[in-house]
């Protein structure tokens, strides 16, 4: 059984009651999951491919561009200590969404909501942010918001790669344009 290089828990380990997650792919998934570990509330994180049609791929398959998965990144996390809200906000500031498909299935801008909740959360953020990026001058957004799927780990030498490899490729990048934050994180 793998152990989380930062948290010291179990990869496998089941999502504490109360607790909720989040996938987001949003490029390749080093750099993001570094983002979100470093959150206070965040109790795991997790790579791996979503969104596409082979089960259990391998990396090598995913980077083919034949399976339709993405690179993403699974967030666990405690919403009486980090909204959603504020996991849209990193997810939206650190990528740039406008950027389609040119870069193929693999490097996508992803949600996958699991809760009408959060479903309404991450379309009304999609909207604003939409009109935020316009104003600045940029595209319109091309990420998929997607219901829940199966999600394939990763192999472990993926997991918490930029903590095992500091100087690791990132890839972060977002467009320079601030997201809003409806709903601050609960004190």
């Amino acid at each position: 059984m793998t152990t989380h290089a930062i948290f010291n828990r179990p990869m496998d380990a089941p999502i504490p009651p109360g607790f909720d997650q989040a996938i987001f792919g949003m490029g390749c998934y080093w750099g993001p999951e570094r983002l979100f570990w470093k959150q206070n509330g965040v109790w795991l994180t997790q790579v791996g491919f979503a969104g596409g049609t082979t089960e259990n791929p391998t990396y090598e398959q995913v980077k083919s561009g034949t399976t339709g998965h993405a690179e993403v990144v699974r967030v666990i996390y405690d919403s009486s200590k980090i909204s959603y809200d504020h996991l849209l906000q990193l997810f939206w500031e650190n990528h740039d969404p406008t950027q389609g498909d040119d870069v193929g299935d693999q490097y996508r801008s992803l949600i996958m909501v699991f809760t009408d909740s959060q479903r309404a959360a991450a379309e009304a953020s999609k909207i604003d942010y939409d009109n935020r990026l316009a104003v600045a001058g940029f595209g319109k957004i091309t990420t998929r918001i997607v219901g829940p799927a199966p999600f394939w780990p990763a192999h472990d030498a993926h997991q918490q790669y930029l903590e095992k490899n500091p100087d690791g490729y990132c890839g972060l990048k977002g467009t320079g344009v601030e997201a809003s934050l409806p709903n601050p994180d609960p004190i």
